[in-house]
């Protein structure tokens, strides 16, 4: 069992009309089934992977519109798709995760910026900047700018946004520039609902096929000696044309009470899309916005970042005494072109913004009440009483804020602890890191490569394992540099997801072409779990999940079921290659140790076999439940520590990390340390007790069947058992 999008599916096929209810992300689905879109590509991550997702799992509604749905490789592929733009009025759109992805696609999206598209290409990325990022803090704006793409920042409103994904489509067919959406993480999961539009099939698909391919044209082609004439055409056509455009439709909006009479008079706010309800709600709690949201200051809201069109800019500018601009991240991008903007048109206006506004982090309510107080003390002879009174309902407001901070210190005695993320319960690769930090008391600490993916938890503790992540799949090629200068062999690892998305090539190729003496190490759990459980190439088939349903394999992985990666290993010539089940921990240590201590000198890679946790606990649950409604006997595994044999060293604890492996009160009075104990929660993947065969530490754990429906000679025994039990129990 996959997770499933029925519901999600439904909505996307509402006609005119209908109420649309969902999240940001299938508001912006729905809008390119609206608009027409011909295909649809990507790469998973968060937080948009549900657009594609949700898209794959379409598959009949796509079929019946003509729309192509692909699930690329990796971002650069996703990119490439959008080639057919390049000729044909073709609607495309792909997607992936923020400036991770848009760095693999760079190379592509290069290469189409410069010739330019003919039907509307778009590219929807989630911006995954700030609290609750999980990469890189940078902003997609600089890649916008530098390949002339035109980049959209909604304001999250759900109708908004749909209604901006077929603009971006218009905008990029008016002015011949592919174009971006930014959705930052809660544009993507906010909640509402709109009036949809019918779904559009497009005039050219898959059931309405193109008769003949375009006529040859050198014009179209990223190649000297026309990419000189590209950049001229960015700058004198294409540029102007969509400024234009943003003006014409009023893509950005304007907020506040009327314009004044006459200039210069008063201050103005110009802010991004996506940051704009968070202004609002600091611009609440200053008393310069009612309660449903409407500022008391001139706001205007910018839906396209870039291009700025200067005449819009300069016209809302011109009526201020000065304005703030309310940019997220740095560098300043949106801030320069607003004072170059005004500086061309001849107009005075004082421009402030990251003189107040945070130069980096996310724009949270706090950071803008603070930045808006700032700015109004500043200005407060232009603004009059009310900056006054906001300025002093600010500062209340935000010494509530420090001296509940101080209070819970206090009641705490220290700041609240960090809670990192960590594994599953039950993750196939928490045993892997169990075993490389046992190998590496026999071998001696080593170099470790670490990689996007789940595997990176293994940074945390208690394991504190990686010493760079470099770029998904990238952890092979990033020890390059580092082995030769090493004396003991360094390890790379990666997730299976990574193989195929970069390592393979990047990785694998470059050690095997250069005969490096590496060690991968590749967790092969059989999806991309990280980006929510994506199928690959060696994922288990349907076919192998029902024979494991079939013949109630309830504790065996099917990792084992795709020889894929193994078989494409051999076939590039790796020669050193062993396969161990991750959860074998004192097998798997002594696999690390053979690797880095083996006469052989060239490329060895370790397989850790084991399926992902998620994805097993989707296969069997319905199936036990199944059984049980059949009144069929079932079998789970629980595992659990003596009391009166731990030592409450909590070894254990240190060499797994599992949330449901923690600790107690000890029950002996006569005993100070708290001993391990296994909490509910626990799905009995065993490693507590592989850690203490393999690390010789003590035998307190115990292993539990609980049978549900068992039969007659089970119930005999049980009750045998407790009656003995009770005979020898101390009265």
């Amino acid at each position: 069992m996959e997770v499933q999008f029925t519901e999600q599916i439904e909505q996307l096929k509402l006609g005119a009309g209908a109420t649309f209810h969902g999240e940001g992300i299938l508001a912006i689905t729905k809008g390119l089934l609206q608009s027409g879109v011909a295909y649809v590509g990507g790469y998973q991550g968060a937080p948009v992977s549900h657009l594609l997702d949700v898209l794959v799992q379409a598959r009949p509604l796509m079929e019946e519109l003509g729309v192509h749905v692909e699930a690329c490789s990796n971002e650069a592929s996703a990119a490439a798709m959008l080639g057919a733009s390049l000729h044909y009025p073709l609607r495309g759109c792909v997607t992936w995760k923020s400036i991770v992805g848009t760095n693999v696609a760079a190379d592509a999206l290069s290469n189409l910026a410069s010739p330019g598209v003919v039907g509307g290409a778009l590219i929807v990325v989630g911006e995954d900047y700030g609290e609750g990022a999980s990469v890189i803090q940078e902003r997609t704006h600089a890649y916008a700018a530098k390949s002339t793409l035109a980049l959209f920042d909604p304001r999250p409103d759900l109708g908004h946004m749909a209604r901006l994904v077929g603009e971006a489509f218009a905008l990029s067919e008016a002015s011949n520039m592919p174009a971006m959406m930014e959705l930052r993480i809660r544009a993507c999961h906010v909640r509402g609902s709109f009036t949809a539009a019918d779904n559009v099939a497009p005039a050219a698909s898959t059931r309405h096929l193109i008769d003949e391919p375009a006529r040859f044209d050198y014009m179209r082609l990223a190649h000297p000696p026309v990419t000189f004439r590209h950049e001229k055409l960015k700058i004198e056509q294409r540029l102007p044309a969509a400024e234009r455009f943003i003006v014409e439709r009023g893509l950005n909006e304007r907020f506040g009470p009327p314009e004044p009479p006459a200039p210069p008079r008063g201050l103005g706010l110009v802010v991004q899309g996506g940051v704009y309800p968070a202004l609002v709600r600091a611009l609440q709690l200053l008393g310069l916005a009612d309660e449903g949201g409407q500022p008391r200051l001139p706001v205007l809201c910018l839906n396209v970042t870039y291009p700025l069109a200067g005449t819009e800019i300069a016209a809302f500018c011109a009526a201020r005494h000065a304005v703030l601009v309310v940019e997220e991240g740095s560098p300043e991008y949106i801030e320069k072109d607003v004072v170059q903007a005004l500086r061309r048109h001849g107009v005075p206006t004082a421009v402030q913004g990251k003189g107040f506004v945070p130069a980096a982090g996310e724009l949270t309510v706090e950071a803008l009440v603070r930045a808006l107080v700032g700015w109004l003390a500043a200005e407060v002879a232009a603004a009059g009483p009310a900056a006054e009174r906001a300025i002093a309902a600010g500062r209340e407001w935000l010494q509530g804020i420090d001296a509940a901070r101080a209070e819970v210190a206090r009641a705490l005695g220290g700041a609240l602890p960090a809670r990192p993320p960590t594994f599953c319960i039950g993750c196939p690769e928490r045993p892997v890191f169990s075993a490389l930090k046992l190998a590496q008391q026999q071998v001696g600490p080593v170099h470790v490569a670490a990689d996007i993916g789940c595997h990176a938890f293994a940074t945390f503790e208690p394991f504190s394992s990686g010493h760079s992540i470099l770029g998904y799949g990238m952890s092979l090629a990033s020890r390059a540099g580092v082995s030769p200068m090493m004396q003991r062999r360094t390890v790379a690892v990666m997730g299976d997801g990574g193989f195929w998305h970069n390592g393979l090539l990047t990785g694998v190729q470059a050690a095997l072409f250069n005969g490096d003496d590496a060690v991968l190490l590749v967790m092969k759990n059989g999806y991309t779990s990280a980006t929510g459980t994506q199928d690959i190439l060696n994922t288990p088939d349907d076919e192998a999940k029902a024979e494991a349903a079939a013949r109630g394999s309830l504790h065996q992985s099917l990792a084992h079921k795709n020889q894929t990666i193994e078989a494409t290993l051999k076939g590039m010539g790796v020669q050193w290659l062993r396969v161990v089940h991750t959860y074998e921990v004192d097998t798997m240590r002594r696999t690390l140790q053979e690797a880095l201590t083996t006469p052989f000198a060239g490329l060895k890679v370790i397989i850790a076999e084991g399926e992902c946790q998620l994805e097993r606990q989707r296969r069997i649950k319905p199936w036990l439940a199944s059984l049980l409604r059949r009144g069929e006997r079932v079998v789970r595994v629980k595992y659990g520590v003596d009391e009166d044999v731990c030592t409450g060293d909590h070894a254990c604890i240190r060499l797994s990390g599992c949330p449901t492996l923690t600790l107690k009160d000890n029950p002996d009075p006569l005993r100070a340390h708290p001993v391990a104990t296994v909490i509910d929660g626990c799905v009995g993947c065993g490693l507590c007790g592989e850690n203490a065969h393999a690390a010789s530490l003590c035998p307190s754990f115990y292993r539990a069947e609980i049978i549900q429906n068992p039969r007659w000679h089970e119930r005999l025994a049980a009750w045998l058992r407790g009656w003995l039990t009770s005979v020898l129990r101390p009265a």
